[in-house]
């Protein structure tokens, strides 16, 4: 039963405007990276590039979006800047535009890497204003954020189908409406951040100000290791269902493309569900048991998936997506609260490692599928889920408010 009490208490909260925001801005910025994979067969076509030079255009995206995170948290937890959402954004705009237009596969390269800075810049930048902005609400802040990018990364390719597809690559250009969006929904965040930064400012010299760390060094080093196979195991398990799901069901079941993406879709709304979730939940209950369960119970759906027919197997994926998707609030959070500090480094650090372990996973379960077969990619990813047993080392720590 919806309990409209608590939804009314949080939707009250002085900061919800800004959470919209932060969301509003995840969603269309995840909306203009989806953009690039998924005008790959056009850009094929019209650069009369081979597969490995697509491989090379998403590992030049891939490591400017997965690497620079932590460089880009790192920098400005020393130094923070109140337009740094807007500098990404323009980093975005302009790779946008070369994209659109350049025939050479060095513009091609320089686009998407500046693509992909912009995405490494937005994504730690706005998890730290997120979390100063939640307060005691981290958690909720968190899933508001995180399932503006799941929508936006889900309605991309589908606006590519329609808008460019049916034309050529130069209508690529059409999605700086969404470009120009972003700044828009950016502004009002810029007013609160920089009003943040003055108030912190203000009350540097009081020992209330320090945030210390819950943990020894070498424990946090310990815990870090955890949470790194937790995140491993979950986008081992996501890569699976998001780069293969269709053709497993196309192989297995001899469903139509149509009827797959329809599969799919039910997949990802499970996911942006589960999102939302996992963070109030870690609110209430203590992160480490929905971390626990969101990845060692996602083990039971994935182990019985392979094992079934169509109709079973898309519940069992909904049942997967939505309980493994609920992790990633939590862990990050869980982080954030071992390194109070160092918000905009942690945040950059998980999102672009779950970014690289989720590309690199993609990869080598295409080379699996062409060797082994589709199904057996589905039989082996499926004991992933356990590695969550290892939530067990996991030390308790009390939900904090970071300051």
């Amino acid at each position: 039963m919806i309990n409209i009490s608590r939804i009314k208490r949080l939707t009250a909260m002085p900061t919800f405007s800004i959470l919209l925001a932060l969301s509003a801005s995840h969603c269309l910025n995840d909306l203009l990276q989806s953009v690039i994979t998924a005008v790959y067969p056009m850009l094929k076509s019209d650069l009369g590039i081979n597969f490995a030079q697509i491989g090379l255009i998403t590992l030049v995206y891939q490591l400017a979006a997965s690497i620079f995170q932590p460089v880009v948290g790192y920098a400005f937890d020393k130094r923070p800047f109140v337009y740094s959402l807007p500098a990404g954004m323009c980093c975005t705009t302009i790779g946008i535009i070369l994209f659109s237009y350049c025939n050479t596969l060095p513009g091609i390269l320089l686009s998407v890497f500046m693509v992909g800075i912009g995405s490494a810049t937005l994504h730690p930048e706005a998890s730290r204003i997120t979390s100063l902005a939640g307060r005691e609400r981290r958690g909720f802040a968190q899933s508001v954020f995180q399932v503006g990018g799941n929508f936006g990364g889900s309605i991309g390719p589908l606006l590519v189908a329609l808008i460019v597809a049916p034309n050529n690559r130069h209508y690529v250009m059409w999605f700086l409406i969404f470009a120009v969006l972003c700044f828009a929904a950016m502004r009002p965040i810029c007013r609160w951040y920089g009003q943040y930064l003055r108030d912190q400012r203000a009350k540097i010299s009081r020992a209330e100000h320090h945030a210390h760390m819950p943990l020894s060094k070498k424990m946090t080093a310990f815990t870090i290791g955890i949470i790194t196979i937790l995140i491993f195991s979950k986008y081992i398990y996501m890569a699976s269902l998001s780069s293969y799901y269709t053709f497993y069901l196309i192989d297995k079941f001899g469903v139509g493309v149509s009827q797959s993406q329809i599969f799919l879709f039910i997949f990802v709304v499970s996911t942006a569900a589960g999102t939302l979730v996992g963070g109030p939940i870690g609110d209430r209950y203590g992160r480490k048991i929905v971390i626990w369960v969101s990845i060692l119970g996602t083990a039971p759906f994935s182990l019985l998936m392979p094992h079934v027919s169509l109709i079973p197997t898309a519940i069992l994926s909904f049942c997967a997506g939505f309980t493994l998707s609920s992790a990633f609030p939590a862990i990050l959070l869980y982080a954030q609260e071992l390194l109070p500090t160092k918000l905009g480094m942690i945040s950059g650090l998980f999102f672009g490692f779950s970014f690289g372990v989720g590309g690199i996973a993609s990869a080598i379960l295409g080379y699996f599928a062409d060797s082994c077969g589709i199904e057996a990619v589905y039989n082996f990813c499926a004991f992933t889920p356990l590695l969550g047993i290892v939530a067990v080392f996991l030390p308790n720590i009390r939900n904090r408010r970071l300051e």
